[in-house]
């Protein structure tokens, strides 16, 4: 381990699934796919216009909360300033975001989504939004809030306080 790597093997992971109770490869399995269908269509949108999953996770957020300071950003993604800088750099230059300096602290940077950052956002969340609602629909009264409940206990706890500053646990 003197290298820094994680080394695992199977019988470790086959020891810790003992240990813990059946492994949830089901749950993971069905995840991967939910994961990469539901990215699949926006990635195809965001790569003809040169960008990808940063460009949108900045674009998400600029929608979400209009006049997000960058630094809250940057908690939220858990991403360095230089790749940040970067990707707000494109979204920038290529009239989807704009920044604007703080009203009361003129070091602070505030994100706010141009009416064609909103556009873009509205096509990329589309299919997204159908895939979610068409997943949710079937689902018995309490479905939706069930979905809510396990993806709040997949986030980390230091982070769900951060959930309900942004309001994505008002259904719960």
């Amino acid at each position: 381990m003197a290298s820094g790597k994680i080394s695992v093997n199977k019988a470790d992971i086959n020891l810790a699934a003992t240990a813990a109770g059946a492994m949830p490869l089901d749950v993971m399995g069905l995840f991967f796919f939910a994961y990469r269908d539901f990215v699949g269509d926006a990635d195809a949108l965001l790569e003809r216009q040169g960008f990808g999953r940063a460009h949108h996770r900045v674009l998400f957020f600029a929608n979400l909360r209009p006049g997000m300071p960058v630094a809250d950003l940057l908690d939220i993604l858990k991403i360095t300033k230089q790749s940040l800088a970067r990707v707000l750099r494109q979204l920038v230059d290529n009239g989807y975001i704009e920044q604007k300096t703080g009203e009361t602290d003129r070091r602070q940077r505030l994100l706010y989504a141009t009416e064609k950052g909103r556009e873009l956002f509205e096509v990329l969340s589309a299919t997204q939004t159908s895939r979610i609602q068409a997943a949710i629909a079937p689902l018995p009264a309490e479905g939706k809030r069930t979905v809510l409940k396990f993806f709040v206990g997949m986030v980390e706890p230091e982070d769900r306080a951060l959930l309900d500053r942004l309001k994505l646990t008002d259904d719960l």
